[in-house]
């Protein structure tokens, strides 16, 4: 299965590259089942979500910046 189309972009590639984000994530979501992603269902119907909103769709504080 390819990448999501939005993780060169998203928030989560940078919050996991800065250390910030475990790797969990990103091979759940960003490398894997993409299509569950909340994150993406937002960003493809225009809906504006917080960069801290994690893929379950939870949000964490701790990335707040």
């Amino acid at each position: 299965m390819a990448d999501c189309k939005w993780f060169p972009v998203c928030p989560m590639k940078y919050f996991y590259e800065q250390g910030e984000l475990d790797r969990k994530w990103i091979e759940i979501y960003c490398k894997g089942d993409w299509r569950s992603c909340v994150r993406y269902h937002m960003e493809e119907n225009g809906q504006p979500h917080p960069d801290w909103m994690l893929p379950d769709g939870s949000l964490d504080e701790r990335l707040r910046k």
